[in-house]
């Protein structure tokens, strides 16, 4: 019996939450949810700034026992109060298997993650040496390629802020090398390059909800290549355009 996804499943009980019209469940992505099935590799969050999917990733690395700044789940950090209560109505599936790693890498709050590393004095995993010491991409590189270890569970934050392109691509071959021993992804990201990936479903959160697509279908994808095939005519474009306000 095949024992990933170690998370198979979410749904939200509606019938537990009093006002639908409130935030976060007035968001258009979060108030048609009802069920999410994960792939047993990588699951992909892409969409706009606002459509929902942080949220959702903040969500489902709550319900499934994270801190809400990331790390593993022994680190337990809170700077702000603005957490979402969309954990709460959470119901989450598991498989009969559990993972031997855990980790939420999250862009906005990593650097908090390093400090606490540095407070406990706990960088055996990070390389022996302070992630503060390095910058911002060497410090995410790091964790994804030092820290993990796999047949673990990883949810991703949007890890392309702290990424170039080259690093991007290197990136795509650490997850290989942790999905090909037995570990699963959840991913929020804007990056064309990381949701590439083939053994991953693509979910698209938008105005009409949560919407299953394949990789060139998605905005991502068709600006890019759309941008990169004719820049000189593209920029002509937006130039103009901006001159023209």
């Amino acid at each position: 019996m095949e024992a990933r996804p170690y998370l198979r499943k979410i749904r939200i009980n509606w019938s537990e939450i009093e006002d639908r019209d409130a935030y976060p469940y007035s968001i258009p992505s979060i108030e048609s949810l009802e069920e999410i099935e994960f792939h047993p590799d990588v699951t992909f969050l892409i969409g706009e700034n606002g459509s929902g999917k942080s949220t959702l990733v903040e969500a489902i690395a709550l319900a499934m026992e994270f801190g809400a700044e990331g790390g593993t789940k022994n680190v337990r950090i809170q700077s702000t109060d603005d957490i979402s209560p969309l954990w709460h109505n959470l119901k989450i599936e598991k498989s009969f298997l559990r993972p031997k790693d855990n980790y939420f890498l999250r862009a906005e709050s990593f650097y908090n993650v390093a400090t606490y590393m540095d407070e406990v004095g706990y960088l055996g995993g990070y390389g022996d040496k302070s992630l503060h010491a390095r910058s911002h991409g060497e410090a995410f590189f790091s964790a994804l390629t030092q820290k993990l270890k796999g047949n673990g569970f990883y949810i991703f934050d949007e890890p392309e802020a702290a990424l170039s392109p080259s690093r991007q691509m290197s990136a795509l071959t650490a997850i290989h090398d942790l999905v090909s021993s037995e570990s699963q992804f959840i991913i929020a990201t804007h990056s064309p390059i990381l949701m590439a990936y083939p053994s991953s479903r693509i979910l698209q959160l938008s105005e009409l909800g949560i919407t299953e697509v394949s990789y060139e279908e998605t905005e991502h994808f068709t600006i890019t290549k759309d941008f990169l095939n004719q820049y000189p005519a593209m920029l002509e474009i937006l130039l103009n355009e901006e001159d023209s306000q």
